[in-house]
């Protein structure tokens, strides 16, 4: 199972690329793969300031519908609206293509609240 070290993660399964005060967010491929084929992705959420562990979109599969947590706080600035025509990409390429938001953080500290890869990898073994 693929799990870049250079992520954070949260216990949601969740991942977090930080660059600045900017992070890209999107659901860990151990996620993608318990959820199964995904056919929806819903973020009505852009523009609005949030809360870590606020309930930013919900994610649809064949088999189950979650809803997926801010990892941080702060405001969601935009929506990867290719997964709206293709919400599989987030099966095919979690971390890649399949980002789901990116997230103005107000305390980027709040990373250091997250999961590294090994502590990741252990929470799902």
């Amino acid at each position: 199972m693929n799990i870049p070290e250079d992520l954070k993660y949260t216990k949601d399964h969740e991942w977090v690329r930080a660059d600045g005060d900017m992070a890209t967010v999107g659901i860990t491929e151990f996620a993608s793969q318990e959820l199964g084929d995904i056919v929806f992705i819903e973020v009505e959420t852009v523009g609005e300031e949030m809360d870590a562990e606020d309930t930013f979109g919900s994610i649809e599969a064949v088999k189950t519908v979650s809803d997926m947590f801010m990892p941080v706080s702060g405001e969601v600035t935009e929506f990867n609206e290719a997964l709206e025509d293709a919400p599989e990409t987030i099966n095919q390429d979690p971390y890649g293509e399949g980002w789901i938001i990116k997230v103005r953080m107000t305390d980027p500290s709040q990373l250091d609240n997250l999961l590294d890869a090994k502590a990741y990898r252990e929470l799902i073994s």
